[in-house]
């Protein structure tokens, strides 16, 4: 029979139990703040090697999607970047909106696309029931939306604010960073894929639509 307004879908087995739409809305504010702190922590550890320094930043966003979800991964990620341009010294001691609009901030403000992309991808491959093959594909999904999506945007943004060509801003900018963010990637991909199954439920959108219309 068709579920009510008021029913609460059930889990696929190994996946927690869908709360109470209050107690999930309870959830959501609690655990974007809980990862907007983290991915706060995680920007404030740097290592300066030139105009763009060595940071856990990229892992921090793509945890925040792979475990949040889409939404909430974004929401996160959007909140510590709105902190830091209000004056928050988040980036490695640093804020305030020129530094997030600097010579990174292409990377900076692409993070919360990354966080989302990353949690569409996850919410999709289901680390929940995951395996070999899955587990691929979330690395795959860290390594497009967690890792490329930062430098499409923050290669030609350092090169524009640091008037450097664009060969340049690669050499600077991307080149001395893939193995690190390949690292990263791998990482944060076993990461989600281990921590992923026991988060709570935040809201629909970490069900697939398919399985959002079963009874």
């Amino acid at each position: 029979m068709p579920m009510k307004k008021t029913d609460v879908p059930a889990p696929h087995p190994g996946e927690p139990a869908a709360a109470p739409a209050p107690a999930r809305a309870l959830r959501a504010v609690v655990f974007t703040a809980l990862f907007a702190a983290l991915f706060a922590v995680l920007s404030s550890i740097a290592i300066p090697v030139g105009p763009v320094p060595v940071t856990l930043q990229t892992f921090g966003a793509m945890i925040a999607g792979g475990l949040l979800g889409a939404r909430y991964g974004f929401a996160s990620v959007l909140l510590a970047v709105g902190l830091a341009a209000a004056g928050l010294p988040i980036f490695h001691g640093k804020g305030g909106l020129a530094y997030v609009l600097g010579p990174t901030g292409g990377y900076i403000f692409s993070f919360p696309l990354a966080a989302l992309l990353v949690g569409w991808a996850s919410d999709r491959v289901r680390p929940a029931r995951l395996t070999p093959s899955r587990l691929l594909l979330l690395f795959a999904a860290m390594i497009a939306f967690g890792v490329a999506v930062p430098y499409l945007f923050g290669v030609p943004w350092l090169a524009f604010r640091a008037d450097m060509g664009l060969a340049e801003a690669v050499a600077a900018g991307l080149v001395p960073f893939l193995p690190g963010d390949a690292a990263k990637a791998a990482a944060a991909a076993l990461v989600v894929a281990a921590l992923r199954p026991y988060m709570p439920k935040l809201g629909n959108l970490n069900l697939r639509a398919a399985d959002r219309g079963q009874t």
